[in-house]
């Protein structure tokens, strides 16, 4: 299969989403809450949802898109998967680490991603056996060989009173002197893992837009994704785990107590 159509529709696509968030960074913007008073949701995020699925529906008639604000309608066996802005959080307090982040999944399958760093213009792009590209350059995960000194990222239900179940797992990491952070993007968080500016991540209660385009960067740029038990990972899971694969067995077991 030729993906490159398919990549140049997600390269489309992100930069459209790029320049909505932009201009509502610049001219200022609405906001609303969605399940929780931190559960955020701006114009941005609509307006770009509704470009991409717009491009999506002009260069793919029949395509069928999910996204995080519009949900899908129909099925088919090309599904792309998109958040429109993830980090909204961050990105409506002008904090510099959102994304949009497009998947295309065929028959069951990520075979394309590309996150995009709207804030600082990192472009992180993969396709299936065809390797993990960063700002048009190769990419690869970290070489890091232990946990201990490695730099690790999660993130957190926007509820964690009612739902404190990663807290757990935090503080089994932090206990064993682990380096962790937690920037509030999840499919930037990927990308990083893809790059090397993270050796690990882990997170719980994630959503398929969250993951499908990361998932991807980080299994061909020579990484490893599974869920919390160490499970093939699979779409609609919501425990994940990603790392530049040596570490990986040593953070299962340290988020698991043992």
């Amino acid at each position: 299969m030729d993906l490159r159509p398919f990549l140049e529709t997600a390269l489309a696509a992100a930069y459209v989403a790029r320049g909505i968030h932009q201009l509502y960074q610049d001219k200022g913007f609405t906001q609303s809450t969605k399940s929780t008073p931190t559960d955020v949701v701006t114009q941005a995020d609509k307006e770009a949802e509704a470009a991409i699925r717009a491009l999506i529906e002009q260069r793919h008639p029949g395509h069928v898109v999910l996204g995080e604000e519009e949900g899908q309608q129909g099925e088919g066996e090309y599904r792309w998967i998109v958040d429109p802005l993830d980090g909204t959080v961050n990105y409506a307090h002008g904090f510099p680490f959102y994304c949009v982040s497009i998947g295309l999944e065929v028959r069951g399958e990520v075979m394309v991603g590309v996150v995009l760093d709207t804030a600082r213009g990192d472009l992180f792009t993969a396709t299936r056996g065809g390797g993990a590209y960063f700002n048009g350059r190769p990419m690869r995960v970290s070489r890091s060989p232990k946990l201990l000194g490695s730099l690790i990222a999660t993130g957190f239900p926007y509820d964690v009173a009612r739902d404190r179940e990663n807290l757990t797992y935090l503080e089994r990491v932090l206990f064993k002197g682990i380096t962790v952070r937690r920037p509030g993007a999840a499919a930037l968080d990927l990308a990083y893992v893809a790059c090397g500016r993270l050796d690990g991540f882990w997170e719980v209660k994630l959503n398929p837009w969250d993951v499908a385009a990361g998932w991807l960067l980080v299994e061909e740029a020579g990484g490893r994704i599974t869920g919390i038990h160490g499970e093939p990972y699979r779409m609609g899971n919501r425990y994940l785990m990603a790392s530049n694969g040596h570490i990986h067995e040593e953070l299962l077991a340290t988020i698991h107590g043992r």
